[in-house]
């Protein structure tokens, strides 16, 4: 299979349906899709719920909605939202991802689902891949409401993995620039943009082919919105560490799949997260992937393990 070919979802035991939903965030509208069995209105039934995200620089229809279909379709009710200043939600800067800003909005999503009719609020469930799924990381330490968690390829040493895309020189001059941006944001210019995918004269975020390819693809699903992060984006990554936070998961359920060859959120800085993270925990490494595999190659074994794991501790009523 291509790897950055679109795999279809996988058939529905049942169909589903969704609906475009918003909900406040200090003072702030998020917006998202909110998917249910068809069927549950007015059924009296609650479901057990996933709330979920995606990662850097993505929205909610940039594969993340395939792995929410799957969930769905199995029996959760499954809350998909873009992150402040992406996609359907508002929030100015656009295109900035500031990682604390996106876990507290995690936890008012998570507030939101757990209001919902038809919800029950003492079965949740998040899921995140990659930046998300560092948040998702951070979220299921800090709040009990989080019954389960699932990751993917998630960020998890965000210090160590930029040292070792950018050092020396390049890092003096990167820190430079960050400083340039601070100041005359300080004085009314726009953010420093920077395209989120380009060849090695682009100054892009993502230089590699496979990195290209998956951007590209998942803009594809998305054609209004603009492949770019600000520069500050950039450098709030290079300080969020969500493995500082791994030993106070437990004694929540903790899933952690993990890429074999994932230069992005590096395979050993993620296998010594799992390493800390005390039980109840499970990992499973994807034999020969990298970090976008798991999106599109290999995505019917990750969305699998990662129902699993959600209908063992969650347990919807059709199992």
């Amino acid at each position: 299979m291509n790897p950055q070919a679109t795999p279809a979802p996988a058939a529905h035991p049942g169909p589903i349906q969704r609906q475009d939903v918003g909900f406040d965030a200090d003072g702030l509208t998020l917006r998202g899709w909110l998917y249910r069995p068809a069927g549950d209105a007015g059924s009296g039934q609650r479901r057990p719920a996933i709330v979920m995200c995606g990662g850097y620089g993505t929205t909610k229809e940039m594969f993340t909605d395939l792995y929410a279909e799957k969930f769905a379709a199995a029996g959760f009710a499954v809350l998909l939202y873009d992150h402040r200043g992406f996609g359907a939600s508002d929030g100015l800067p656009r295109h900035e991802a500031n990682p604390w800003q996106q876990v507290e909005d995690f936890r008012h999503a998570i507030t939101h689902a757990g209001s919902l009719d038809g919800v029950d609020g003492e079965r949740l469930g998040i899921w995140g891949s990659s930046y998300s799924g560092g948040h998702a990381l951070v979220v299921a330490a800090t709040d009990r409401r989080v019954k389960c968690v699932a990751v993917q390829v998630p960020t998890t040493h965000g210090t160590q993995a930029a040292l070792r895309r950018v050092s020396g020189d390049a890092e003096t001059a990167l820190l430079a620039r960050f400083a340039t941006d601070r100041q005359q944001r300080a004085a009314g210019a726009a953010p420093a943009m920077l395209p989120l995918m380009g060849d090695s004269d682009s100054g892009a975020v993502y230089r590699s082919p496979d990195a290209i390819a998956w951007y590209t693809a998942a803009y594809r699903r998305a054609p209004a919105e603009k492949p770019e992060i600000s520069l500050r984006s950039v450098e709030f990554a290079r300080a969020y560490n969500p493995a500082d936070y791994i030993e106070r998961i437990s004694p929540t359920p903790l899933l952690m799949q993990v890429a074999e060859k994932d230069s992005i959120t590096p395979t050993d800085l993620a296998l010594q997260t799992y390493r800390d993270a005390l039980e109840p925990k499970s990992l499973r490494i994807i034999p020969g992937a990298g970090h976008f595999d798991v999106y599109t190659r290999d995505f019917e074994a990750t969305a699998g393990a990662a129902l699993a794991w959600f209908v063992r501790y969650l347990q919807p009523a059709e199992f």
